[in-house]
């Protein structure tokens, strides 16, 4: 049996936790859910069969639901992308790494509304498996 002492310590331990409740959990930011659903929320599909070395999805223009051009590859490979502002140039700015299955990954940051582009995806592995990509922005 616990003697006097010890159950009063544990008592006297407990109380603070009884008046304050249990331990809290961060609530979620309502804010960044909300951005990010209504960002994703307006993603596109792509899909490029085998056989090639990539390919050009678009011609997409900037919205305001987005601040920047975000890309998921929900294929079973990694591959590369970059996007191309069709209006100024052909060329294909950085190229970002997209891993297989990849949650949504900026590949073109800060772009103002009402901007054309594409998004290239260049990978030599379309020779065995299909690439599928969605686009937000």
């Amino acid at each position: 049996m616990a003697s006097p002492v010890i159950r009063l310590l544990a008592t006297t331990a407990a109380l603070p936790l009884l008046a304050l409740g249990s331990p809290a959990e961060a609530a979620p930011d309502t804010n960044l859910s909300a951005s990010t659903t209504t960002c994703y929320g307006g993603a596109t599909r792509s899909y490029f069969t085998t056989g090639a070395w990539g390919g050009e999805a678009g011609t997409y223009r900037t919205t305001t639901r987005c601040r920047d051009i975000n890309v998921r590859n929900a294929s079973a490979f990694g591959t590369q992308a970059c996007v191309v502002f069709v209006d100024r140039t052909n060329a294909c700015n950085y190229l970002t790494y997209l891993p297989a299955g990849s949650g949504f990954i900026t590949v073109a940051t800060n772009v103002r509304d009402g901007v054309n582009f594409r998004v290239r995806f260049e990978n030599l592995r379309y020779e065995y498996e299909p690439l599928v990509a969605y686009h937000a922005f």
